[in-house]
């Protein structure tokens, strides 16, 4: 079942609750999404350790063929 952009936020705010979150729904099919998400907690971190969180964050919900999101285009940052 298709996830939709809130939930993906949602999740995502429950690991990082003072992240700047932005999610887009690339293809408009409810599978194919990007987001931005810009945190603190990224300080210190390489870009592999950053993105690892983010996919921690999002509960087993990319895992393969059973996983409700399909296709995640990632960008993280460390605010400015």
């Amino acid at each position: 079942m298709p996830m939709q952009a809130q939930e993906i936020e949602a999740l995502l705010k429950q690991s990082f609750p003072d992240a700047r979150i932005t999610i887009t729904d690339m293809a408009g099919d409810g599978n194919h999404f990007a987001a931005e998400v810009i945190d603190e907690s990224f300080r210190g971190l390489n870009r592999v350790q950053q993105q690892r969180a983010v996919y921690a964050a999002l509960k087993g919900k990319m895992d393969g063929a059973n996983g409700d999101l399909h296709a995640l285009a990632l960008t993280t940052k460390v605010p400015d």
